[in-house]
């Protein structure tokens, strides 16, 4: 229950004013459909981090120990630096739209927008630190991202300008930063 827990906070945290959060405004902005959003939302996530999640996984089986710790560490003290970097929306995914209705538009925008993201990464270190719990963490990442996305749909742009983002990054990238130091450290049992 541990590793669904950090997994759903993490990256509801981490997805504050992220790309795809701004995705899930601009979807909902556009199509005016939240139901169909929502649940393309729901399946492009579910997707794409299984697969991050059995990356994690397969990485923890063929490193060892002690080189995971490392990578864990300092790929959470990474991830803190790039929370601070602001994500803007491609236009190559906002011409996607009109060819697959609000669902399909959703879930293929939603699935590229995740490549590479740092909720992805994310999930892949979570799936690494978590191996024997993989179905808790992607079920804690699917959850973390339906908290931050499902209002941004719902409220749209309003909900955006009412978040201090800048503060909401900073202390995500400080949370991120002390993960990364104590598994580092060896000081916790995350």
């Amino acid at each position: 229950m541990t590793a669904f827990l950090i997994s759903a906070a993490l990256v509801a945290l981490a997805e504050m004013g992220d790309k795809t959060q701004l995705l899930a405004f601009l979807l909902a902005a556009r199509f005016r459909q939240p139901i169909p959003i929502v649940l393309g939302i729901f399946v492009a996530t579910i997707v794409n981090h299984a697969g991050a999640g059995a990356i994690g996984v397969w990485l923890t089986n063929i490193i060892g120990h002690d080189t995971m710790r490392w990578l864990l560490g300092i790929s959470f003290i990474a991830m803190a630096g790039w929370i601070l970097v602001p994500d803007r929306i491609d236009d190559e995914e906002q011409q996607k739209e009109a060819r697959f209705g609000v669902f399909g538009t959703t879930v293929i925008a939603f699935f590229l927008a995740e490549m590479g993201d740092k909720t992805q990464i994310a999930t892949v270190a979570l799936s690494a630190k978590y191996a024997a719990e993989f179905v808790w963490v992607i079920a804690g990442t699917t959850v973390g991202m339906m908290l931050a996305n499902v209002p941004a749909v719902y409220l749209g742009n309003h909900f955006a300008q009412k978040l201090p983002l800048r503060w909401i990054h900073g202390v995500v990238a400080v949370i991120f930063a002390a993960i990364g130091i104590f598994i580092l450290t060896g000081t916790t049992g995350l």
